[in-house]
């Protein structure tokens, strides 16, 4: 099946300046969803799409009302301080507006006199949080991370048996996710004896770690006791985020045998402030192969369109600052980059499973893919992986060094498609930054 449609002609140019300037990541071929106000003020967040460098008020262009028949509708769900109502709506509302959206922002529009008012600089919006998140799982799809930690404990067997037939998840806490700028203080916890047998520890983790992560925006939900069917789960997605699930690992060590994680996940996940919609990315899918020698997914995780289509070629990056390299005004650190065509399992894959048993997933809710590492040294998605379980520490280019994450070091994440001739679709950028302890 084609994916493609007249918003995704790269010869497209907008009347906004700005998003014609090359590899500026929001060209009027992406028009990423979020919600912003004006910086400082204490307005309700209203909903928004970002085009260059600027932002399109959905809230007062609905007020507007420029579209008819399901865009209109869709506009209409715009103007309250959540996507969530769009979100519900479904693939046909989303593909309406958003075409309606590209026709009205293109070069000669007659549109242009109406929306050029309802334009402000990204610069001078606070960005939030997009949706309301009633639920997040997070699953493991890197094979490569998985294999690379599980060689820590089990070296001779690192992979356990299920991984390879089941997209492995647990449930997160949605309370605790927020937007791109997050600073949270250092976790405390318990950690393991240092004696079996033994009194735990006690006190601030030691083994603070980022996760490089996508995150899935579920649109339309199913209800409950009814699957969403593999070739049926793109129209329940409604776009992409990026995502650090921070992970404290001396506290994952000692608790997560034998329920899985718990403290050790659940104080900070950030993510990123645009949703790429999946109709966006769809000039960058591509074939997803399992290798011959592995298991082959069940009938329910399989089909000719899935392995035709149903991975995306999203290149990844994990930049490090650190107090030291602010003050001295160094750049970033460039510790990884990795891409999820990697993924071992896909998105479609990842609802499918996690609808079989009759689980109704709702508008809002938040997948998230897991650490996403490469095959390669310089592709890994943790620093667990980079310093081998704390072996070796990582040495960063202004004279520093990390095993984990010290106090005031900021992380950064970055996601982007790129292809000849066609312009750079861009997810944005998550950071966050780790302040001390309370104790």
């Amino acid at each position: 099946m084609s994916y493609l449609n007249e918003t995704h002609d790269p010869s497209l140019q907008s009347w906004v300046v700005s998003a014609n300037v090359s590899d500026n990541g929001f060209p009027i071929q992406n028009l990423p969803f979020g919600v912003f106000r004006p910086q400082g003020s204490t307005q309700d967040f209203r909903p928004g799409v970002a085009i260059g460098n600027q932002i399109l008020d959905l809230a007062a262009l609905a007020r507007a009302q420029p579209f008819s028949g399901p865009a209109a509708e869709a506009l209409d769900a715009c103007q309250g301080n959540t996507l969530n109502g769009l979100m519900s709506l479904g693939q046909a509302h989303w593909s309406s507006l958003r075409l309606a959206l590209s026709r009205a922002l293109r070069q000669g529009s007659p549109l242009q006199a109406t929306l050029e008012p309802l334009l402000s600089g990204t610069d001078q919006a606070e960005l939030g949080l997009p949706a309301h998140i009633g639920d997040y799982t997070d699953f493991y799809t890197s094979v490569h991370h998985a294999i690379a930690v599980g060689k820590q404990f089990r070296p001779d067997n690192p992979l356990l048996p299920n991984y390879k037939w089941v997209p492995i998840g647990y449930h997160g806490r949605s309370s605790s996710i927020n937007v791109s700028g997050q600073p949270f203080p250092r976790p405390v916890g318990q950690t393991r004896p240092a004696t079996e047998g033994g009194t735990p520890g006690f006190g601030p983790c030691q083994r603070l770690d980022y996760e490089l992560e996508l995150g899935v925006f579920v649109g339309q939900g199913n209800t409950q006791g009814e699957r969403i069917a593999l070739d049926d789960a793109d129209a329940h997605v409604f776009g992409l985020c990026i995502l650090n699930d921070w992970s404290a690992r001396d506290l994952q060590a000692w608790e997560y045998q034998p329920l899985g994680p718990f403290l050790a996940k659940n104080f900070a996940s950030t993510i990123s402030p645009w949703i790429v919609t999946l109709e966006a990315l769809a000039p960058f899918r591509c074939s997803f192969e399992r290798n011959a020698d592995d298991p082959q997914p069940l009938p329910y995780l399989s089909s000719a369109t899935n392995q035709a289509s149903g991975a995306f070629d999203i290149g990844l990056q994990v930049f490090l600052t650190t107090q030291q390299s602010r003050a001295e005004c160094v750049e970033p650190a460039l510790l990884s980059a990795s891409n999820f065509k990697e993924a071992y399992w896909n998105i479609a894959q990842l609802l499918a499973h996690h609808t079989v048993n009759g689980c109704n997933l709702q508008a809002g809710d938040l997948l998230g893919t897991g650490t996403m590492s490469g095959p390669e040294k310089g592709q890994e998605g943790s620093l667990l992986e980079l310093n081998q379980g704390g072996k070796q520490t990582v040495k960063l280019p202004w004279g520093e060094e990390r095993i984990f994450l010290q106090d005031h070091d900021e992380v950064t994440l970055r996601a982007a498609c790129r292809k000849p001739g066609y312009p750079t679709i861009s997810l944005g950028q998550v950071a966050g930054m780790v302040l001390p302890a309370r104790v």
